[in-house]
């Protein structure tokens, strides 16, 4: 596998129909593009999602222009792919819905995103100590799950896998602004929801 340390060696070993290149490229690329798939259109059909995505790269390679890693693009492919099928089925929410204030958050951060109000305090040691509680993180699991299609997907890419904004631009094709915007209040239905938790134990994931 060592043949296939860049993204050139493995497009060509791709394009020349090689077995060996293919199950590197779906070691290396498919648990990223599975997860992607879900935070937007939801486990059950990610799997069909992912598949065609796979076709489509297929027949796309010989016309990548290398303007992005391969990673990207194909992260690109599934994001395309997966916002096809949810328009296909009725279920894609606006980018306009998606990033309306939340009335209850609109002042908690300033234009650069930073707090200019900070959460309630813990009354536990650290904030890892908080996360930790099996509890919690299955609040969180459920509510990530529940976010709207662009916000789950945006927060997946920068916390979960550590894309830049840019990056995220690129895959989920919106602008900047937007991304920054998805992120912003992704990460406020996180905090209130965490804040929810430590006041009173239950979990909140509206």
């Amino acid at each position: 596998m060592a043949g296939f340390s860049t993204d050139e060696s493995l497009i060509s070993a791709l394009l020349d129909g090689s077995d060996a290149g293919f199950v590197y490229a779906v070691k290396q690329y498919q648990p990223g593009m599975r997860q992607l798939a879900i935070s937007i259109c939801g486990e059950a059909i990610s799997d069909e999602v992912v598949q065609e995505a796979w076709f489509s790269a297929i027949r796309s390679l010989s016309r990548f222009e290398g303007r992005s890693s391969l990673k990207t693009w194909l992260l690109r492919i599934v994001a395309n792919e997966a916002k096809s099928r949810l328009r296909r089925e009725n279920r894609l929410t606006s980018l306009e819905a998606l990033t309306q204030d939340d009335e209850n958050f609109v002042n908690r951060f300033d234009e650069r995103g930073h707090w200019s109000i900070y959460p309630s305090d813990w009354h536990v040691s650290s904030p890892d100590e908080l996360i930790s509680s099996e509890q919690l993180q299955q609040c969180l699991n459920t509510l990530i799950a529940a976010l709207p299609d662009l916000q789950s997907a945006t927060l997946q890419l920068k916390e979960h896998q550590n894309y830049s904004l840019h990056e995220i631009c690129n895959i989920l094709e919106v602008s900047e602004s937007n991304v920054r915007v998805l992120l912003h209040r992704a990460r406020q239905r996180l905090y209130r929801c965490i804040e929810h938790f430590q006041a009173t134990g239950e979990c909140c994931t509206t």
